[in-house]
């Protein structure tokens, strides 16, 4: 199975982790794409940080990817579900952020709608 989660935090990172932690074996690929604006230094950090938790908490599954990528969260990661021919798309209900709510943000309403394959949404924890 190829995995492609999405994230821009920390925060999301862990709970796209827990997920998968049940799910994605020795066999499978996970390809963690951290999207940021380039032009946001914080933010690029935080994705940066994003991508290290992956690396750490995915050492169990066969193949591990990291990648930055700027651009319209949903767009991006349409984009690289097709590049990696991802079974199955995971991502945060919402943005990492401290300012955050827990309602589903726009970026998953809008990856949800455009998505040609299945797309698994987690909640991250307060």
């Amino acid at each position: 199975m190829r995995y492609l989660a999405g994230t821009d935090s920390v925060h999301t990172t862990a709970a796209i982790c827990d997920y998968l932690d049940d799910r994605a074996t020795a066999d499978d690929a996970v390809t963690v794409i951290a999207v940021a604006p380039s032009d946001d230094p914080t933010a690029r950090r935080d994705a940066g940080e994003a991508l290290n938790v992956a690396t750490v908490r995915l050492a169990a599954v066969g193949d591990v990817e990291t990648e930055r990528r700027s651009g319209t969260p949903a767009d991006v990661l349409c984009e690289a579900a097709a590049d990696y021919d991802a079974d199955e798309l995971v991502i945060g209900t919402h943005g990492g952020g401290p300012d955050a709510t827990r309602e589903v943000g726009s970026s998953a309403r809008r990856l949800l709608a455009a998505a040609d394959r299945p797309v698994v949404v987690v909640p991250i924890p307060e």
